[in-house]
């Protein structure tokens, strides 16, 4: 809560829970539908749980993430080091009668996070931004809306 730099998104997707849950936690398939996604590749078979990791790239970034909380349909955190920057990423998924709201906020600390702070800013705005409008896009067009 803390960090110098804090990003906070939310979107409404119409889609139902299940289906957008099952996108992101496929962490494998991210770079079909996050064209910022090069690779990913979990250390920890089987579906993300406490303590599961994964490695992936993106935004030029090389990051090891591993899954602080899994409450299934309703919240997923994950966190990890990247060149320096400590990283903090919560999603949570609420139900409404229109769609689902998708909620996300990630944070960064670390020494080039402290020294580059209005850059970094603006490239976390940018990625999660990018990130919830593909998650909405993939997930209505699997459900056909």
């Amino acid at each position: 809560h803390n960090a110098p730099v804090i990003t906070r998104e939310n979107i409404l997707i119409h889609a139902p829970l299940h289906t957008i849950w099952k996108i992101q936690t496929d962490v494998e398939k991210w770079p079909a539908w996050q064209p910022n996604v090069v690779s990913v590749v979990k250390d920890t078979p089987g579906r993300l749980r406490p303590g599961s990791a994964f490695r992936w790239t993106t935004e030029g970034l090389n990051i090891t993430s591993t899954v602080r909380q899994v409450d299934p349909g309703k919240r997923l955190a994950w966190g990890g080091p990247a060149q320096g920057i400590t990283a903090v990423h919560v999603w949570t998924f609420t139900p409404t009668a229109h769609g689902v709201l998708v909620h996300t906020e990630e944070s960064w600390t670390g020494d080039p996070v402290t020294a580059n702070q209005a850059v970094l800013q603006t490239a976390l705005d940018a990625s999660l931004h990018n990130w919830v409008k593909n998650l909405k896009h993939e997930a209505e067009s699997q459900a056909g809306k």
